[in-house]
């Protein structure tokens, strides 16, 4: 029988993704208390990392009079996915985590000509910030053709995927600036707590040569590749996922 104090996890999702696309791996992981932030709305910059924070430190904080920590149990992970990932990240940098599993992360989102190895084009993101008052299911629509790899949509991944549209154009416009504008490259030597990194190697979004910058430069990781994935590791393949989760974290321990 499976211990019911394996931790608590924080889900982080990524740009213009419902919480639900994490469903299936909170089912699959009943030893741990599952928690979410919803930033789908937030309108802008300042309101979803604000979000992101309170969140954590909410779960954190003691009450004082008891000495009980409220809505928190065991040892907090942040799970977090693409924008997801970059928001752990931060939030570890600040020592706000006791273990990260990011899924198609980066520590720096918009990278200069020379590092498009290792993320976009600030020009790229402009662009569709722009493009959203025009036409926002376009842009979606666009997003959503790179996550996946030509393989996976002939498998159809793309089509279990939750439909466009749950997020508000500003809480899109703010994911957008953040990707631009955030770094915590120089803060990753910080971060002393263990990262599971699942990363595919055919990601176009965050390309993997990301993941392993962050393997590198993290002082407790281990990556976890999955060959031919897109931008979207954990679909389809939450059980192989779970289970390397759930071995890793108990390493930890």
């Amino acid at each position: 029988m499976i211990a019911s104090t394996s931790g608590t996890i924080l889900w982080l999702t990524g740009w213009s993704m419902p919480n639900t696309v994490f469903d299936r791996l909170r089912e699959l992981l009943p030893d741990f208390h599952h928690v979410s932030v919803d930033y789908s709305d937030a309108d802008s910059p300042e309101k979803m990392l604000l979000l992101t924070e309170t969140a954590v430190k909410n779960m954190i904080s003691s009450d004082v009079s008891t000495g009980k920590t409220r809505a928190f149990r065991g040892p907090l992970l942040i799970g977090g996915w693409s924008l997801g990932g970059l928001l752990a990240l931060r939030l570890a940098v600040k020592g706000l985590a006791d273990g990260l599993v990011l899924f198609a992360a980066t520590a720096r989102f918009t990278r200069s000509k020379e590092e498009l190895d290792r993320g976009w084009a600030d020009a790229y993101v402009r662009q569709m910030i722009k493009g959203l008052m025009k036409d926002r299911q376009g842009v979606e629509m666009k997003f959503r053709q790179n996550m996946f790899t030509e393989i996976e949509w002939e498998a159809g991944l793309g089509e279990r995927f939750p439909h466009i549209g749950s997020w508000t154009t500003p809480a899109l416009i703010a994911g957008l600036q953040i990707l631009r504008s955030e770094e915590v490259l120089s803060g990753l030597p910080e971060i002393k707590c263990p990262v599971l990194l699942v990363h595919g190697t055919e990601d176009k979004i965050c390309p993997y040569n990301a993941a392993a910058e962050l393997a590198a430069q993290l002082p407790q990781a281990e990556l976890f590749s999955i060959p031919g994935s897109g931008h979207v590791p954990f679909l389809g393949r939450e059980d192989e996922i779970a289970e390397e989760l759930r071995r890793w974290w108990d390493e930890q321990q």
